[in-house]
């Protein structure tokens, strides 16, 4: 990326877990990894637009509750490497 986007984990510190380290920035960095394999599939337009509508509910959810987001999130990591290998 041009830009520090602060989701690296070459900020946490050795022996520390990310998700422990920051939540927020755990799932941000995941999500931004999400976006990433939903646009680069080789997919129908229509089946890209229901998942980036998914990661929009996500991101929409971690507004209200990151537990939650986290939960569905990776229930939709789950879904994309079973139904969308690469």
């Amino acid at each position: 990326m041009a830009a520090d986007d602060c989701l690296t984990n070459a900020q946490i510190g050795p022996g520390e877990s990310a998700l422990r380290a920051d939540p927020p920035a755990e799932l941000a960095r995941k999500l931004r990894d999400a976006h990433h394999r939903v646009r680069v599939l080789a997919v129908p337009d229509q089946e890209r637009t229901r998942l980036a509508r998914r990661l929009v509910v996500i991101c929409d959810l971690a507004k209200h509750d990151l537990d939650h987001a986290c939960l569905r999130l990776d229930s939709f990591l789950r879904d994309l490497d079973i139904r969308h290998t690469e």
